[in-house]
């Protein structure tokens, strides 16, 4: 017994032992996909967020809640509870807690959809206070808080379910070319939706899209037995694009009036917002060229255009985000978000045009403005600015704090405390924040601060490094100097564990480099991802540098690619490899770069520009060829191809395919929306033209990435071709 005894106490300690020198880290565990990524991604709260004064979330088959001074939380339900509330209702029960969203911050009510229901649950009296019959076909729900009505858009037109369960009809379209209700303009300019609930509830707005003079584009869904052709509308740099315009629905007459946006019908209607009296709406208008934007307010009544506000011209191009965002003390002025000086700031303005002053400015940006205290006198929102208010030096584009700014005295405060990247959400009374942040060192805590000071009330989550039993790559960021000889770049250097420096190791460079992306940030890990850790504890050094034309850093700094795409990223990227090649541990013989989308381009690129310096690329999704790419991108940061031929044909890469020197793999979905298929394959005809050997790699039934289970797949595919290339 003695013996048995010691034993399995030997057999704890190997165990033990064992567990805390885990070696095996697979695709399974690092990539979003895989059987067991949950395991590798920092712990958070499921559905944590605000529901009038409370903050609730899901927690095994419980909703717990509490206000932000409460000591501890409350289960304010079980799924057991609520399917006895459902049922007593005469509505089918749930087999697991569903999602739950909050319509009104306002109030203390849940929604959630099932089985073509909409409920919503009351939680400060636990019974369902409104319930929807959703059609089936229907999509785009948008709620209308004043009066609960739901606009939603089947078979591409408008309809509205009332309270009582009436269905009206808004548009009746019946040409598939005409589109209502759904996102315009390829989602650029900040549109994420085509329906708008005027403040008060008695109108609708929407957007109504007429594709009809857009050529059709072939998708082929190889899934059928005789596959089946799937064309949809994509306009191309230099053709026809499609013309929008705005419908206003009155809850009162049954009238829809059109607001009279005028010629050319080719512009851009952007950011749409109605006055807080329902009377008038704000667009951002923006010609094709986008080299003007102009604001401009409609009479939500009559359609009539009722006054030009004021107008923003830039060379290179103006691109508005952010909708107009009225002072709820006084709806006669508003902000603006803009980057005419430079970085993206707030301007106040008077609906009258008359801009009354700049609320901030520095070499920094606002991220975002998520709104007002109730009384109107602090306005929050999120930027890159030094957290001390005194310094006249540039911001740190990595980290993203919370700011307060007093309307009255334009005094700003930073509201947290902690270093690193803070996503926040801000309950309705602006009392309080959910506060999300992580930094190098932080994977991700949860806390929950108070807005008045700043002051942290609880802490509500302080995950565990899920990395912590593994050797770790080292993950170092530091800056260097663009190919300009003055810009600062951040970099990200990931080093295998236990790195021996007097050893020559492979390199591989991932690589964006264009518009609208960051990769090296201040968040866990400075934004390194799976495959990075991967590669790097299988004996690579991963490198990372976001060069100019990348995001965050200011107009100038993303702006420099205009009509010259890769010519100033590919430039700071080679500025990264020389930094490399400095290295004593890196094989300059072997380096390797690896991107998709904008970063495939840029993989391609390189390949063809700079042979000498790379002896393996992988491209997932390229652009080849931009005068194939969509309008609104590709025209922002190209012109039209009439306007700069020089600058379209320098970037086409089929005129470079027979400066193939490496190894290439391409790979692309067949269904790809975005960069569609077409790019990479006249890439392979260029290159069978010219003589040189491309590999090739298709994902079919896939769009733009390669999401879901087969992600680890993808990235199995990349590494065993640096494996046996690199």
């Amino acid at each position: 017994m003695k013996i048995r005894g010691v034993l399995w106490v030997m057999a704890v300690i190997i165990s033990i032992a064992a567990t805390s020198q885990e070696k095996e880290l697979s695709f399974q565990e690092l990539i979003s996909g895989g059987k067991n990524n949950h395991r590798f991604v920092p712990q958070s709260l499921k559905q944590l967020q605000w529901c009038g004064d409370m903050y609730i979330y899901v927690k095994g088959d419980s909703l717990l809640a509490a206000l932000p001074a409460d000591k501890e939380e409350r289960v304010a339900f079980t799924r057991d509870q609520l399917n006895e509330t459902l049922a007593s209702a005469g509505l089918p029960t749930i087999g697991s807690m569903p999602g739950f969203f909050v319509p009104d911050k306002r109030k203390p009510e849940l929604a959630f959809h099932y089985e073509n229901n909409r409920i919503h649950y009351d939680l400060s009296t636990n019974r369902i206070v409104a319930k929807y019959a959703l059609d089936k076909a229907g999509s785009r729900w948008e709620y209308d808080k004043a009066n609960g009505n739901i606009a939603f858009t089947k078979a591409n037109n408008v309809f509205i379910i009332t309270p009582d369960g009436n269905t009206e009809t808004v548009t009746k379209e019946t040409d598939e070319g005409v589109v209502c209700g759904a996102s315009v303009h390829q989602n650029e300019f900040g549109i994420n939706k085509g329906l708008f609930w005027s403040p008060k509830g008695g109108a609708l707005a929407f957007y109504r899209m007429d594709e009809r003079m857009v050529t059709d584009y072939p998708i082929v869904n190889v899934r059928e037995r005789v596959a089946k052709a799937e064309p949809f509308k994509y306009p191309m740099a230099g053709m026809k694009s499609h013309e929008v315009t705005v419908g206003v629905y009155r809850l009162s007459d049954k009238r829809t009036v059109w607001l009279k946006t005028g010629f050319p019908r080719e512009k851009y209607l952007t950011n749409i917002a109605w006055s807080p009296d329902d009377k008038s709406i704000y667009i951002a208008e923006l010609n094709r060229g986008q080299d003007t934007c102009r604001l401009v307010r409609y009479n939500a009544e009559t359609g009539a255009r009722e006054a030009e506000l004021f107008t923003e011209i830039d060379e290179r191009y103006v691109e508005p985000q952010e909708a107009v965002l009225f002072l709820p003390d006084n709806p006669e002025q508003f902000i603006w978000q803009s980057q005419r000086d430079g970085y993206n700031h707030l301007y106040l303005y008077h609906t009258d045009g008359k801009m009354l002053r700049q609320l901030t400015r520095g070499a920094w940006l606002v991220k975002e403005a998520l709104g007002f205290d109730e009384k109107g006198r602090n306005l929050f929102f999120t930027a890159t600015a030094p957290r001390d208010v005194s310094s006249t030096e540039e911001g740190c584009p990595l980290e993203i704090y919370l700011w307060k700014l007093e309307m009255k005295t334009g005094k700003r405060t930073c509201m947290n405390t902690k270093t690193g990247v803070h996503d926040v959400s801000i309950n309705a009374p602006a009392s309080d924040m959910i506060d999300r942040v992580s930094s190098p060192v932080i994977s991700r805590d949860v806390d929950i601060v108070n807005l008045k000071d700043g002051r942290e009330v609880k802490s509500l989550l302080s995950a565990k490094n899920p990395f912590e039993r593994y050797d770790m790559p080292g993950i170092t960021v530091g800056t260097l100097t663009a190919a300009d000889g003055r810009t600062k770049l951040y970099y990200r250097l990931t080093t295998p564990p236990e790195m021996d420096e007097t050893k020559k190791y492979p390199t591989i460079i991932y690589v964006y480099g264009g518009p609208h992306a960051q990769l090296v940030t201040g968040g866990w890990m400075n934004g390194a991802g799976g495959w990075d850790i991967y590669m790097a504890r299988r004996g690579y050094v991963m490198f990372t540098i976001d060069g100019r034309g990348s995001a965050n850093r200011g107009f100038e700094f993303e702006s420099v690619v205009h009509r010259n795409l890769g010519e100033a990223e590919m430039a700071d990227q080679m500025e990264g490899v020389g930094f490399l090649k400095s290295l004593p541990y890196v094989d300059a013989e072997r380096i390797g770069v690896h991107g998709w989308s904008y970063g495939g381009f840029m993989t391609v690129n390189l390949m063809l520009t700079h042979p000498d310096a790379f002896k393996v690329g992988v491209a997932g999704g390229p652009v080849i060829d931009w005068h194939r790419y969509e309008i609104m991108y590709g025209e922002r940061y190209m012109d039209h191809p009439e306007e700069n031929p020089e600058g379209y044909k320098k970037s086409n890469l089929l005129n470079k395919a027979g400066d193939l020197e490496g190894r290439l793999l391409l790979i692309h979905g067949d269904v790809d929306p975005v960069v569609v298929w077409q790019h990479s394959l006249l890439f392979i005809k260029a290159c069978v033209d010219a003589g040189v050997f491309p590999d090739y790699f298709v994902y079919p039934g896939h769009p733009h990435n390669v999401a879901g289970k087969d992600r680890p797949h993808l990235y199995e595919k990349i590494t065993r071709y640096f494996d046996d290339n690199l």
